[in-house]
């Protein structure tokens, strides 16, 4: 095999359909477009979820849901989580830098506690929010919580 021996395989190249050359094409007259209406004509775009005059599907189905513009929205941050870091930093008092310095939250979150693990040692959590079984959780072990 030579480089000037290379074929395409057969089938895989087809000549490009020359459409308004003539009735002999077979592609003459309308050019593949049909007569009349819209579609025929040049310059026509179809426009998105046009539906030839049909009331749209849009427009059809109804509106629905709300969007609060007063919602606060919290990063969530578990017991376990707080478990596992007051272990690894040895810490007692865990507040919002602590949990940005572990990469937990980002600068501007606000955070909250939920119970989803335990608390086995007696620490100080300082956070925007907490669940009440979160909070029953920490009092419970012998902490305290800090609402900012």
């Amino acid at each position: 095999m030579e480089l000037n021996n290379l074929k395409p395989a057969v089938g895989s190249v087809k000549n490009k359909t020359r459409k308004g050359r003539g009735p002999g094409s077979g592609k003459g007259g309308t050019s593949t477009r049909g007569h009349k209406g819209a579609k025929s004509r040049s310059g026509y775009s179809r426009k998105i979820g046009f539906e030839g005059g049909q009331m749209p599907l849009q427009r059809r189905l109804p509106k629905f849901g709300f969007k609060n513009i007063n919602r606060v929205a919290y990063k969530a941050i578990n017991l376990s989580d707080i478990e596992a870091l007051a272990a690894a930093k040895n810490l007692e008092t865990i507040g919002l830098d602590d949990l940005r310095a572990a990469g937990l939250v980002a600068k501007k979150e606000l955070v909250k506690v939920l119970a989803k693990g335990t608390v086995t040692r007696k620490l100080a959590v300082e956070a925007n929010a907490f669940s009440a079984a979160a909070e029953k959780a920490i009092v419970e072990a012998g902490g305290s919580i800090n609402k900012l």
